[in-house]
C-alpha cells in the first residue's frame, strides 16, 4: 500500500451523506488527521478530482468512479459490490461492510421460519373470519428440521446459533465445499442439487455474481421438500423468477419470503406482488444504519493510515 499523507481526505457519496460525515467525526480517534472534503448525495454533486478515498454506495459511486483517476480506496456502505462489477476500474482497493447484519439478519429469518412452523397466518384467519374458527391448524416446529444456508459468509454464519437453539441442523452451500465450523456439513456450488435435497428450509445468502446468476431454477426448486419455506435474502438474481413461481403453484413450495429482486423496486405489475404464497418485504431485511457504516470505515481507515491490511477486502477476481 502506498504512503499516505499524516491527514486522511476523504469524500462520501450516499444518500446518509450527512449522518455519516457526523457519525465519522465523532468516531475519529486522532484529531486534525482527518478532512472530509465533500459529502453529498448524488453522483452529480461530486467533484472526481477530489477523491482520493471514498466513502460511497455502490450505485452511486459507479456512475463516477472510472472519472476518480486519484482513487485508492472505495469503502463501500453495502455488503456486496455489484454495481461496481463491470466497470473498466478496478486499480484500488475495495472493501464492504461486514459484521453488522448478522444480528438483524437473524430476526428476519426466524421471524419468517416461526410464522409458518407455528402457523401464524391460519390462526390470524381464523380469528378474523365471521364466524370466528377454533381449531388446532397444524404446525411443523423447527426442531429437528435442516436449515440450509446457500452462502456461508458472516451473515450466514449469524444464523447458525439460533437455528441450534431450536435443534436444527444447518447445512451450507460455498464454491468449494470446504468445511466451515458451526455447519454439519458444507456442499460445493457444483452439488447444488444433492444441497437442495438435504433441507427442510432454505435461505439464499448468495453474493450477486456471474457464477450465481439464475442457479436458484426449475431444477433447485423441484428438488426441495413441499413442506419447504424459501427465503431470499441475498441477491434477486440469483433466482429465476418463473420457476418459482411453478413452483408455488404445484405444490412443490410451501411459501416464499422474498426481500431482493433483480428490479428494484419490483414492478407493481410483478406476479410476486399478488401470489397468495409470497410475502414482499421490499429490501429491508437487514438494512445498515450510518452509526454501523462509520464504524467499520473508522476501523478501516484507521488501518489505512497505519498501512494495514484493511478489512472486508473485495475480490474483483471472484466477485465478491
Amino acid at each position: 500500500m502506498s504512503t499516505q499523507s499524516p491527514t486522511l481526505n476523504v469524500s462520501i457519496l450516499s444518500e446518509d451523506a450527512n449522518a455519516l460525515a457526523e457519525e465519522i467525526a465523532n468516531a475519529w480517534p486522532t484529531p486534525n488527521t482527518l478532512h472530509i472534503c465533500q459529502a453529498v448525495t448524488t453522483s452529480e454533486q461530486i467533484n472526481p478530482d477530489e477523491v482520493e478515498v471514498l466513502l460511497a454506495a455502490p450505485n452511486l459511486a459507479a456512475k463516477v468512479i472510472d472519472q476518480c483517476s486519484g482513487l485508492k480506496w472505495c469503502q463501500s456502505t453495502w455488503a456486496g459490490n455489484a454495481p461496481l462489477l463491470n466497470l473498466d476500474k478496478s486499480d484500488y482497493i475495495l472493501t464492504g461492510v461486514k459484521g453488522v447484519f448478522g444480528k438483524l439478519m437473524r430476526e428476519y429469518v426466524f421471524a419468517y421460519l416461526l410464522q409458518y412452523a407455528r402457523n401464524i397466518p391460519a390462526f390470524a384467519h381464523n380469528q378474523n373470519h365471521q364466524p370466528p374458527i377454533w381449531e388446532e391448524s397444524p404446525r411443523a416446529p423447527l426442531t429437528g428440521k435442516t436449515l440450509g444456508i446457500l452462502g456461508a459468509g458472516s451473515i450466514a454464519q449469524a444464523l447458525i446459533p439460533v437455528a441450534k437453539s431450536f435443534e436444527m441442523k444447518v447445512i451450507g452451500l460455498t464454491r468449494s465445499g470446504q468445511a466451515i465450523e458451526g455447519f454439519d456439513n458444507v456442499y460445493a456450488a457444483t452439488d447444488l442439487l444433492k444441497f437442495t435435497q438435504k433441507v427442510d428450509h432454505v435461505v439464499n445468502l448468495m453474493p450477486d455474481t456471474p457464477a450465481t446468476t439464475g442457479v436458484l431454477d426449475q431444477a433447485f426448486f423441484e428438488a426441495l421438500k413441499p413442506h419447504s419455506v424459501f427465503i431470499n435474502a441475498g441477491r434477486g438474481s440469483a433466482i429465476v423468477d418463473d420457476a418459482l413461481l411453478n413452483a408455488l403453484d404445484s405444490g412443490q413450495l410451501r411459501a416464499a419470503v422474498l426481500d431482493v429482486f433483480t428490479q428494484e423496486p419490483l414492478p407493481e405489475q410483478h406476479p410476486f406482488w399478488s401470489h397468495p404464497k409470497v410475502v414482499i418485504t421490499a429490501h429491508t431485511a437487514a438494512v445498515s444504519s450510518p452509526e454501523d457504516v462509520a464504524g467499520v470505515f473508522v476501523t478501516n481507515a484507521t488501518r489505512y493510515m497505519a498501512n494495514e491490511p484493511l478489512l472486508y477486502q473485495f475480490d474483483f477476481n471472484k466477485g465478491y
